[in-house]
């Protein structure tokens, strides 16, 4: 049965070019389905790398108590002072507590590929020791911001995608002037900020306090001593958590949507897919109805047919799966794009075609190529040869 199965194969593969019409109708089709398929997908997987990528498993963020997100957290400068003092926050060279207080403010700036309309992005005032809790980030170009001085440093991520973030430009936000001083990149979505000093940004914005605390663990425990000693200090009411859990639970509703998208739309395409499928087997049967039925007549069974148009139309959906996997590497792999984050400004990040992604868009090109050739390769088994002689 499997030599009867390969022949008849074979037969099959040799004679595509003589329908290669029909056969592009699968193949360019599957195509399409894979590369919209892994590109959305792609999109959240960037997305969810990039945040995954910022913070840190030995620091936290302290939030006002039920915010999600740092732009609706708020809390006065003594409140910030005595958050410093808790413990379980390390002490840095200097003997004095390794925290940042932090404070978010909503800027705008005109995106390269819409110069119609501004975007929100976000810039962020810090202290000091910001910096050494973060070591990953580097000044690529100018340099740090003098504190007192209205100056900013720009993420890559806001370069490239946004006007007017050069150094030496000058960024107009609510009534006050601020000069790009440096760039610097962070490989994480802090590339999407822009930073300055968090004193100046207070005295500018009519800010009192901060948005958020940023606080290096004192070991292994760090993180359970210092929700303790905040849960039973009755003037904070506070949220604490890992630093790098909260990047990561940002993504979580992203991750939601594109997937519902990315289903509905592989659903609808792949439908279509189906019946050009269909269509074109059936079309390939029919073509062949006498040469299939020489070879049952010479002895060949009914199921050696059938796996032959199966493994057929497996080979299509194959080809169209690899066709649309590489359309959606070499189109989308890398692309910067950026996209409203939890903080209703813009996160800059780069879509990633991974393995993975390319792995499930060839499962379900073959699914589908199956379900398409499935009923033809069955009619195809079925056929009375003497039927199929006399007709043809």
């Amino acid at each position: 049965m499997l030599s009867q199965a390969l022949a008849i194969t074979g037969i099959n593969i040799r004679s595509i070019p003589e329908r290669w019409g029909s056969s592009l109708v699968i193949v360019i089709g599957l195509a399409g389905v894979v590369a919209v398929f892994t590109a959305l997908l792609a999109m959240a997987a960037g997305f969810e790398s990039t945040l995954r990528a910022t913070g840190r498993s030995d620091a936290a963020l302290i939030l006002r108590g039920g915010s999600d997100a740092e732009l609706n957290s708020a809390f006065d400068r003594v409140s910030t002072d005595l958050i410093e003092q808790q413990p379980g926050i390390r002490a840095g060279a200097d003997g004095k507590p390794l925290a940042s207080a932090e404070l978010m403010v909503i800027a705008e700036l005109v995106r390269k590929d819409d110069v119609k309309n501004g975007a929100n992005i976000t810039m962020r005032g810090v202290e000091p020791t910001a910096f050494a809790l973060r070591p990953q980030l580097k000044i690529i170009a100018g340099r740090r911001f003098t504190p007192g001085l209205r100056e900013l440093i720009v993420g890559q991520g806001v370069l490239r995608q946004f006007q007017g973030a050069e150094i030496g430009r000058v960024i107009r936000m609510r009534g006050s002037e601020w000069t790009v001083v440096g760039v610097f990149a962070c490989g994480d979505a802090h590339d999407s900020e822009m930073w300055t000093d968090i004193n100046v940004a207070r005295s500018t914005f009519g800010r009192i306090g901060s948005s958020s605390v940023l606080a290096a663990l004192d070991g292994a425990d760090g993180l359970a001593r210092l929700k303790s000693a905040v849960a039973a200090e009755p003037r904070l009411t506070l949220d604490v958590l890992r630093e790098q859990d909260y990047f990561s639970g940002q993504t979580r509703q992203f991750r939601k949507t594109i997937g519902f998208l990315a289903g509905v739309v592989t659903i609808i395409m792949g439908l279509g897919a189906v019946f050009a499928a269909l269509n074109s087997m059936y079309a390939a049967v029919a073509a062949r109805g006498k040469e299939i039925a020489t070879l049952r007549a010479i002895g060949f069974g009914g199921l050696p047919v059938l796996i032959s148009v199966m493994i057929e139309a497996l080979l299509l959906a194959l080809a169209g799966a690899l066709l649309g996997a590489l359309i959606a590497y070499l189109l989308f792999n890398g692309l910067s794009v950026s996209t409203l984050g939890q903080n209703f400004t813009q996160v800059v990040f780069n879509f990633k075609v991974t393995p993975e992604l390319v792995a499930r868009g060839l499962i379900i090109a073959v699914l589908i190529g199956m379900i398409g050739g499935l009923l033809p390769a069955i009619r195809a088994a079925r056929l009375p040869v003497s039927t199929s002689l006399r007709e043809l």
